[in-house]
């Protein structure tokens, strides 16, 4: 089974973030293939179904995104994930421009804290990870305070259209593997 993590901050007052993109593709995922995201344990919203054929488990931690790495490993604990290879972590990146996206094998956490958590608490860097672009900050805004704000009107089409395409990208790796993934949508 596959492990699809998203990544995100619990509560209403987040549900609109940049931080949150890695929540929503999973919530996507779920809703495009039928799976019902209703458990709420372990520290985390998750369900099981199955995706082009594969079995896999959609999960978004309820803990909060630089403790994100607790939830994951009591997920993997609970459905015995015997690798790190078997999850794909999605989060949000301030170094990619807005729309844009990467799938890699493994890495480090290039900054990000909630995937510093999951490294720290799995004890390695070679987890597959989905990269998604909410663009820079401006000039005279913290990251902080950019990752928690919502995307500007003019920008919530192309985010919608990254949380589309990242869902595709998400149901290629579960078909055809990483390299198929990164060769269709490391463009």
């Amino acid at each position: 089974m596959k492990c699809i993590i998203g990544l995100g901050n619990p509560g209403a007052q987040y549900a609109d973030t940049r931080h949150n993109v890695g929540s929503w593709v999973v919530t996507a995922l779920a809703k495009r293939n039928d799976i019902p995201l209703k458990r709420k344990r372990l520290r985390a919203i998750h369900g099981k179904g199955e995706i082009a054929g594969q079995g896999v488990l959609l999960a978004w931690p309820q803990t909060f995104m630089n403790n994100s790495g607790e939830a994951v490993r009591r997920l993997v604990a609970f459905y015995q994930i015997e690798s790190p290879q078997e999850l794909l972590v999605i989060y949000d990146d301030i170094n990619l421009e807005l729309g844009a996206m990467r799938i890699r094998r493994g890495g480090s956490e290039g900054g990000h804290r909630g995937l510093r958590s999951v490294i720290a608490h799995l004890g390695t860097q070679e987890i597959p990870r989905l990269r998604l672009g909410i663009g820079s900050p401006p000039p005279g805004v913290e990251a902080v305070d950019y990752v928690l704000s919502p995307f500007k009107a003019s920008e919530r089409k192309v985010a919608q259209e990254l949380v589309e395409r990242a869902a595709e990208c998400v149901e290629c790796y579960l078909q055809h593997g990483v390299e198929a993934a990164m060769n269709e949508f490391n463009g």
